[in-house]
């Protein structure tokens, strides 16, 4: 499986989760079928604007599209920028996926 960081995670004005992948374009990932789209001017994956998801949903369902299309892991890293992320959302991104350390 490869992996591919993410640069930024954002929610735009319009409400949208962008998904920021370093220096990989996913523009079939339409294809997935699962409202996950591809900005090719701002190179970004999003998400709709949540209406019954969270965003937390949504960055699950734009990163198993990627998964599951690419077969890449998209994961953030420690100089991931944080637009207009809540603390909380963005400790459920870092923690999922991963195994709790008790």
């Amino acid at each position: 499986m490869k992996t591919c960081l993410i640069n930024e995670i954002k929610i735009d004005q319009a409400g949208r989760l962008l998904v920021f992948p370093e220096g990989q374009k996913f523009q079939f990932i339409w294809r997935s079928a699962k409202e996950v789209h591809w900005d090719d001017k701002g190179l970004f994956l999003y998400s709709p604007k949540p209406r019954e998801w969270s965003y937390f949903n949504w960055y699950t369902q734009i990163v198993g599209a990627v998964k599951s299309e690419y077969g890449v892991d998209l994961l953030p890293q420690k100089n991931t920028i944080w637009s207009d992320i809540s603390d909380d959302l963005k400790k459920q991104i870092l923690t999922f996926g991963r195994p709790e350390i008790t």
